[in-house]
Parts: C-alpha cells; structure tokens; sequence
C-alpha cells in the first residue's frame, strides 16, 4: 500500500511510503527530499553496498531516524525533462540542484553514443542549472517539471 506519512528524518508530512513486500519499506520524503527503506540500516549489508557507490557528499549527508532508518539524499534523473541532486562540499555548504534535460543536436551526438550503438536523444544542460535550499526540494521537482509548478 502507497501512502503519505510523516517523515522520521525532517518531519515533514509529505514522506511517500511504499510498502514493497511485508518487510520492506520505501521512503522517499518530498519534504526533505531524503530517501531510506527499512533495510537500510546500520550495519546492514545493503548499506555497505551503497556506501561503497556514493559520492563523498551523500555519505556525509547520511542521517540514523530514532527509529534506526538511514536516510540518504536522492537523486532523480529523468532523462526528457532533467536532474535533481545533492550538491557541494560537504554537510554545512549543499544544496539540491536541478538542471534540464535538452535534446542533442545532430553535431553534438558522437559525444552522446551509448553502449549499444546508438545516440542519446536527451543530454543534461548544466547551465540550466537552480539550486533550492533542502527544504525546497518539491520546488527542485518542479523547476525540472517532474511536478507542477
């Protein structure tokens, strides 16, 4: 079942709950724009796996609920409309940015092949990039029209 409750990490009340099976919870908090699952927990091996792909700053992001969860800042990449993402120098000095997604013109497309022989149709433009403070991070959404403004 799909729900909203109350984020353990911000306390916002727009934290989207996705119950995957009878053990496993998804949070993904629109509030803070922090995500964690029941799994990922201290200690736990599926932590240990994502300590091990993060970038430097979303591991020193990483926040223990009360209730044990670990929270860890998301990223979105929609690739017809944008990205939003954690960024900066550390846990003073971040902000979510978003940037928007542009086609890839035709001189541009031997930058962009992928493995599979072909082209991306989409590229993220970087300097269409916003920054939103943490609490603005549904106003990050927006800005790459993954919500409505």
């Amino acid at each position: 079942m799909d729900n909203l409750v109350i984020c353990d990490r911000c306390g916002s009340d727009a934290c989207y709950k996705q119950e995957v099976n009878l053990d496993v919870n998804l949070y993904w908090c629109y509030g803070c724009g922090f995500t964690s699952n029941t799994a990922m927990k201290i200690d736990s091996e599926f932590l240990k796996e994502q300590m091990d792909i993060l970038p430097e700053l979303y591991k020193s992001l990483i926040v223990e609920d009360e209730t044990g969860k670990i929270w860890i800042p998301s990223t979105v990449n929609i690739p017809d409309k944008g990205m939003v993402f954690a960024n900066g120098t550390g846990p003073n000095n971040w902000k979510w940015t978003a940037v928007l997604a542009v086609s890839v013109k035709e001189e541009e497309k031997e930058k962009f092949k992928l493995k599979n022989g072909g082209y991306a149709e989409w590229r993220m433009d970087m300097n269409t990039q916003q920054h939103f403070e943490e609490r603005d991070y549904i106003e990050a959404l927006s800005y790459i029209g993954v919500l409505p403004k």
